[in-house]
């Protein structure tokens, strides 16, 4: 039992010396795995931790269909223990993602929830989430795309590697090695199946082709999200969240003002409007212009500090 708790510490270790963990995540593995009486380790908190993560995911504005779909995933691990459990049949749990949206729409926030969902449930390792994209993996000679790929599926071992605009991969030549990265990617997908998930991401249309000239890599990826944008009353429900994290408000002319700035923005620009983006940047700014605005009072009320007006979001 002393040997079992050793190799698994010795197996935290590497992880962090390979970059996988932070030096956080590790002391924090330590302080959440607690040794039982015979020398085992026990996640005592790891249904805490689920319940909290899940109810951060179900904070979030909007992501309804996504939100849909997690609690099918987490179902369907559930019923295959239970199976495995009476002598059932059962099924590997293929949990690769493609998630579809327009920047801003929080795929990243997601996957990073789904890596700390899938640590708690036993899935993952580690749950860490690593961001990668195009220049990542793709190299710039012969051998040097296999070798980049494989660096990075060692860095994402026990967690969830997360491809921005995975499309790109198949853009270029003949001599383009992207097809190589994604070749790659896909064979460490298969020789890492139980301890690794891969999600590719991207705009909605470039996605959708990306996929149907690349029916094998479709198959590969069995759960798809599509992340659709905010209205602009999510987003302003987003700011409004924003704000009270940082213990601000917005005044009723504020409010107003950032309704018509959201309406403006999209109507100008359309499905690259930025969304949740475009709400921090906004709500970042107006705290700027405030504190400029007030830095000149010699005495500032609670409610001075706290509120935006409007003259703060013109």
């Amino acid at each position: 039992m002393k040997k079992k708790l050793l190799d698994t510490m010795d197996c935290r270790y590497n992880s962090l010396e390979a970059g996988r963990l932070s030096t956080n995540e590790f002391f924090d593995i330590l302080l959440l795995e607690k040794p039982t009486t015979n020398g085992e380790l026990k996640s005592d908190d790891n249904e805490i931790i689920l319940a909290d993560t899940l109810k951060e995911l179900d904070m979030l504005i909007g992501l309804t269909n996504v939100k849909a779909l997690v609690k099918e995933v987490l179902a369907y691990a559930d019923m295959q223990k239970k199976r495995r459990a009476n002598g059932l049949q059962t099924q590997p749990l293929a949990m690769h993602m493609i998630f579809k949206g327009n920047p801003g729409t929080g795929k990243t926030t997601v996957a990073r929830l789904l890596g700390k969902i899938f640590k708690a449930k036993g899935l993952l390792e580690v749950g860490h989430l690593l961001e990668i994209e195009r220049a990542d993996l793709v190299g710039e000679y012969i051998g040097h795309t296999a070798q980049k790929v494989r660096e990075q599926i060692k860095k994402g071992l026990g967690g969830v590697i997360f491809v921005d605009e995975a499309y790109s991969l198949a853009r270029g030549g003949e001599k383009d090695f992207g097809k190589e990265a994604i070749d790659a990617l896909v064979k460490g997908m298969e020789d890492n199946k139980d301890n690794l998930i891969i999600i590719l991401a991207g705009y909605k249309e470039e996605m959708d082709t990306f996929l149907s000239i690349n029916p094998g890599l479709k198959s590969r990826f069995p759960i798809h999200m599509d992340f659709d944008d905010y209205t602009i009353e999510e987003l302003v429900e987003i700011s409004e969240l924003m704000l009270d994290l940082r213990q601000y408000t917005l005044s009723m002319s504020a409010k107003a003002k950032l309704y018509q700035l959201l309406a403006q923005k999209r109507l100008r620009d359309g499905l690259h409007s930025g969304n949740a983006r475009l709400v921090r940047n906004i709500i970042e700014k107006a705290i700027r212009r405030q504190a400029v605005r007030l830095s000149n009072r010699e005495n500032c009320t609670i409610t001075d500090l706290m509120m935006l007006a409007r003259e703060d979001l013109e």
